[in-house]
């Protein structure tokens, strides 16, 4: 956690006696606000450990939570299952009416006028 008013100088400064920093991102939102988050790259993979012992200490009055980032192992992505879904960018319209549970397809009082015959399938 980095406080809001930081800039990325003042975030290299403070894990400069840890190793060669090569870059500080410090993320914002859509409006361009600081979340309070900042990622620092070193150049040197030790000097990760050194700036991990940096955590709780203090940066413009706010406590500093300092972790290595984690890495993605490829083929490790968590499975969602999802169903198939016959339109794939989702529905092209507005999502059709669904009657309530137990309503006649036909309205109220109404009878089909005609019923095609259903095609023959012999594996569904």
């Amino acid at each position: 956690m980095v406080d809001y008013a930081c800039t990325p100088e003042e975030v290299q400064q403070h894990f400069q006696s840890c190793g060669t920093v090569n870059r500080v991102t410090i993320l914002t939102d859509k409006m361009g606000q600081p979340k309070g988050f900042a990622y620092v790259e070193f150049v040197e993979t030790e000097a990760v450990q050194v700036a991990v012992q940096l955590n709780e200490s203090e940066l413009h009055g706010r406590q500093l939570k300092v972790m290595p980032k984690r890495t993605n192992v490829p083929g490790m992505r968590q499975f969602r299952g999802r169903r198939f879904s016959p339109f794939p960018g989702g529905y092209p319209y507005p999502r059709p009416y669904m009657p309530p549970y137990m309503a006649s397809p036909y309205g109220y009082g109404k009878a089909p006028r005609f019923r095609r015959p259903m095609r023959y399938r012999p594996y569904q």
